[in-house]
């Protein structure tokens, strides 16, 4: 068995791939250690890549693995964790932005479960930064992260907690984090850097960010509901008291109710409250139908490479 098996989701790659895997090789040539590389072709729309891939393949340190769909990188990740074969696993980008040079400063602190690299110098958009700013700060309320610890793609993690993890898996909407920090609290970070894509455009549209920001919320935390109920049973004994009022006045002073306006504002509050909160249940209800339903995370096409 490799010592240390690399898990890379491609969507959409082409011309880094080449170039990535000479620079994985080189780097595990100069540490004197076996390992794997675990390409997981998540439906590239791009009619090279998986071609590229086979050809990749070739090589005895290299394997392949192709999905009927495209089912995101979460799920591509997932599938590559569940084929990998190293004591240590390590999880990355396929665009370039991840350095195989700094893979030694991850393997230094390999004493400890998960070692994330935190980027330095960030190369995204001013909107994906302000959405990962957000996100840190809900990461940091619901999965207890501790503070000054940034989250990447770019980690290694141990066998024996890529294996706890995996059991983790039984909903259709998996989220990496939440399930390392449920795993282990053993999680440290280290400096590294973060460099301009190779090629393409980044998969991760605004759409994409809040889906992932979606799951997150609702999938690992029951922190939306409990607000929600929270705000209900205030809003409620607010009308409740409000109501013993008017009848107060009513009832001992003859005093009859004016103001339509406020009236009307308070129902469609009231109605917009409602409606929302049926929206998050809705949320909650098609997870639920989908866990039970035990749909599969991802589907494999085809596998290619040593012990394929």
């Amino acid at each position: 068995m490799p010592q240390y098996s690399v898990v890379i989701p491609v969507y959409n790659s082409l011309n880094s791939l080449g170039d990535l895997t000479d620079r994985l090789t080189a780097v595990f040539s100069g540490l004197d250690a076996s390992f794997e590389l675990v390409y997981v072709d998540d439906c590239s729309p791009n009619p090279k890549t998986w071609p590229k891939l086979l050809e990749l393949s070739a090589q005895p340190n290299v394997r392949a693995i192709r999905l009927t769909r495209n089912f995101g990188q979460q799920a591509a990740t997932i599938c590559g964790l569940e084929h990998a074969l190293g004591d240590w696993v390590i999880t990355m980008d396929d665009d370039g932005q991840h350095a195989p040079e700094d893979i030694p400063k991850l393997i230094q602190e390999r004493n400890h479960d998960v070692v994330i690299g935190q980027l330095q110098e960030k190369k995204h958009t001013l909107s994906k930064r302000f959405f990962s700013w957000v996100k840190a700060r809900f990461d940091r309320i619901i999965l207890d992260k501790p503070k000054g610890l940034r989250l990447s793609a770019f980690r290694l993690i141990r066998r024996e907690t890529v294996e706890n993890m995996l059991q983790l898996v039984r909903t259709p909407y998996p989220f990496l984090p939440a399930m390392m920090f449920y795993v282990t609290k053993d999680i440290v970070g280290v400096p590294v850097g973060h460099f301009d894509r190779s090629e393409g455009k980044t998969g991760y549209t605004l759409r994409s960010m809040f889906r992932l920001f979606k799951n997150l919320l609702i999938n690992n935390s029951s922190l939306l509901l409990r607000y929600i109920g929270n705000l209900g049973i205030t809003i409620a004994l607010f009308s409740f008291v409000l109501g013993i009022y008017f009848i107060y006045k009513k009832l001992f002073f003859d005093i009859e109710t004016v103001g339509w306006t406020s009236v009307i504002v308070s129902v469609l509050f009231i109605g917009g409250l409602v409606l929302f909160t049926l929206g998050v249940l809705g949320e909650y209800l098609i997870r639920i139908i989908n866990t039970v339903e035990r749909r599969p995370l991802y589907i494999v096409r085809e596998e290619v490479g040593k012990n394929a």
